[in-house]
């Protein structure tokens, strides 16, 4: 079984939504696009090609005109008309949001260490502004709902084929190889969960609990010693290069996150919750405020249906 990009793919995009333009932001729902709604609408198409460990895929952005307006009325803080039609302005602010979002979603995948997908690198390929039938020349292209402050916006990907399984939550598109299992019977699994150094690798897991059987809560248990990454995220902004290069010591960062917003719990890059830091004997720590049900966390760590 292929690791699953999709919920990296959708949770990336919304935080980095939600980082640029200062506005709460969540993932709706994501699923096949009817292009026929978009026939009569420009959009602003960004390529972005991802090079993989033995896979290079391009990804094609098409933002229509009614959320590329607002994102850019958005990035310039609220200032100003919002334009009914793109421009040059429009198209430049929406490249900048997509080469961040791609930046954030390459970030969370090196950090997961997938197997079969190891590190990846992305490069811009240009953006245009196309009619709205030039979205038929593509055949797989998904629509990523984007909730913002009650306002559902399309944000639509069109995917390579080749790439399908490995975002089967937003595409439905099995691998036509399944991993090969390395164990046959519970008392392997037990082994292999005994390496408590190893990170958990998605599609590993995954195809280690469809051969546990269906009584996946019982048999998860057999997991329970392989140790996870936590971490915090305090805050996050985005710095031109330039920028990054001045700084020295005793240079202070201005984070977007505000001292009363909570902080980001996250499991191996992933977000499973929200915090707030208090100190326990001379220590940080970390009082949970906010936290999914058992079984949310588990699909968004890639272990649940």
């Amino acid at each position: 079984m292929a690791s699953d990009l999709s919920n990296i793919i959708k949770e990336e995009l919304a935080n980095t939504l939600e980082q640029l333009l200062s506005k709460k932001t969540s993932v709706q729902s994501a699923s096949k696009a009817d292009i026929k709604e978009y026939e009569s609408t420009q959009s602003i198409e960004v390529s972005v090609k991802f090079e993989f460990k033995n896979l290079t895929s391009t990804w094609k952005f098409f933002v229509p005109t009614v959320t590329a307006a607002k994102f850019e009325y958005f990035m310039l803080g609220g200032m100003g008309e919002l334009k009914e039609h793109i421009d040059d302005e429009v198209a430049d602010a929406v490249n900048e949001i997509v080469s961040n979002i791609c930046g954030s979603i390459t970030t969370s995948v090196n950090a997961q260490g997938y197997e079969d997908l190891g590190s990846v690198k992305f490069e811009s390929l240009g953006s245009e502004i196309v009619a709205g039938e030039k979205l038929k020349e593509n055949d797989d292209i998904y629509n990523i709902s984007v909730n913002m402050e009650d306002e559902v916006l399309p944000v639509l990907i069109a995917f390579d084929k080749l790439f399908l399984p490995y975002i089967y939550d937003i595409s439905g598109v099995e691998a036509q190889e399944s991993v090969k299992p390395q164990a046959q019977n519970s008392a392997n699994a037990v082994s292999l969960s005994s390496n408590r150094n190893a990170p958990i690798v998605n599609d590993e897991v995954s195809g280690l609990l469809s051969l546990l059987g269906e009584d996946s809560i019982t048999n998860l248990k057999l997991l329970f010693d392989i140790k996870l990454k936590l971490s915090v995220r305090l805050g996050s902004k985005n710095f031109l290069l330039k920028d990054i290069l001045r700084w020295d010591i005793g240079e202070i960062i201005e984070l977007e996150q505000m001292v009363n917003e909570p902080l980001e719990i996250l499991v191996n890059g992933i977000k499973i919750g929200e915090g707030e830091a208090v100190i326990v004997e001379g220590k940080f720590g970390l009082k949970i405020k906010k936290i999914g049900s058992e079984q949310s966390r588990l699909a968004h760590m890639g272990l649940g249906k």
